[in-house]
């Protein structure tokens, strides 16, 4: 019998996205290589700041906040970033959702209350995250700051993305013109998350929380590079975690990192 996981994505989905249409195939590259049967369900984010969130969101074996920020509801994907965090459930936020994760982090976990981002909130006086401060140089002239291909993200050594790297740099694909404001470092290292992730100048790119079993939040998108034989492997640790999950719900094994 092939095991079966179910994926929440929380996210605004749109068809003509450049890079939405991407998470459902990578999902499925990853299955593949894992020999599980992986259904995804998209979670518009107004649908989050229901009543009935926890209930909603139960049902599913791991949590991905996609990017397309801004959000048909800032506070709904700050809701469902919460709920995988406090209940432990994997999660993995990518581009606009590790930006929200950072958001969730600042006001629920440190108690920055007016905690924003300068998209969603320019005149906001504490702004977590911020404009790209140096764009790529080759961009096209509509492209966000960061695009493409950028050769050169370092991967801390020790970290869990290293393990699933193996490697100290890496090359990954961006659409983004926001970043984390690095005078907020040592807020995100005080709140439990590691900085495992960056930039040719330093600048913020993945984070991990060892107290979770699966806690992963990058500004690249993993997604957009995943192939049919060659998914990208933070996916398919995000599909492992979500199915050790599955195990431990249904009683059949405990959890494992």
């Amino acid at each position: 019998m092939v095991e079966s996981v179910q994926i929440g994505i929380l996210g605004d989905y749109d068809r003509d996205s450049p890079t939405l249409p991407s998470i459902e195939r990578a999902i499925s590259h990853a299955a593949e290589e894992l020999e599980l049967a992986a259904q995804a369900q998209w979670i518009p984010t107004d649908s989050l700041v229901e009543a009935e969130l926890d209930q909603k969101l139960a049902a599913f074996d791991g949590l991905w906040a996609a990017p397309g920020s801004p959000y048909k509801s800032f506070d709904g994907m700050l809701g469902g970033i919460e709920f995988a965090r406090r209940n432990n459930r994997p999660f993995l936020g990518t581009c606009g959702g590790f930006q929200y994760a950072l958001i969730e982090c600042a006001r629920n976990v440190l108690g920055i209350h007016d905690a924003d981002s300068a998209e969603n909130n320019p005149g906001a006086k504490t702004i977590i995250i911020s404009p790209v401060d140096c764009a790529v140089a080759d961009r096209r002239g509509d492209a966000p700051k960061l695009w493409g291909s950028i050769p050169e993200i370092r991967i801390r050594p020790g970290s869990y993305l290293h393990s699933l790297y193996g490697k100290d740099v890496v090359s990954e694909e961006f659409f983004c013109n926001y970043e984390v404001n690095p005078e907020f470092e040592g807020a995100i290292v005080d709140a439990g998350f590691s900085v495992v992730g960056r930039g040719e100048h330093g600048e913020i790119r993945a984070i991990e929380s060892s107290a979770h079993a699966f806690f992963l939040a990058t500004l690249f998108q993993p997604q957009l590079s995943s192939r049919p034989n060659q998914p990208h492997p933070i996916i398919v640790e995000f599909l492992r975690a979500a199915r050790n999950w599955n195990a431990h719900r249904l009683g059949d094994s405990v959890l494992e990192r």
